[in-house]
């Protein structure tokens, strides 16, 4: 009962890309800057973490959690998130990012 014990409908979402090999170490240097900017500015993302494949370091995923719709759509038309796409949109490989939504069912996390 997540969502209903917080009282607020959360949006969880997934994106995923992969990035030419010469591109790994500026896209995880936008990365670095990117989540500290969403961390200071935008209260309504509850959780936002990137991830690398162990096994595959030209795999990233980037999972967040919004507080509610109006937080989303702060976070997707910011400045900050056009730069980020600016930084990581020319090494793109094998297609663009495809983002997921989820529902959460249940969760350790308090």
């Amino acid at each position: 009962m997540l969502a209903q014990s917080t009282g607020i409908m959360s949006i969880q979402t997934i994106a995923e890309y992969r990035v030419r090999p010469e591109g790994v170490a500026a896209v995880k240097q936008a990365i670095e800057e990117f989540v500290p900017w969403v961390t200071k500015n935008e209260p309504g993302t509850r959780m936002y973490i990137a991830w690398q494949h162990h096994e595959d370091p030209t795999r990233f995923v980037h999972f967040f959690i919004f507080e509610n719709e109006a937080a989303h759509r702060a976070h997707s038309q910011s400045d900050a998130v056009k730069s980020f796409e600016a930084a990581y949109r020319p090494w793109l490989a094998g297609g663009g990012v495809t983002f997921t939504d989820y529902k959460a069912i249940a969760t350790n996390q308090k």
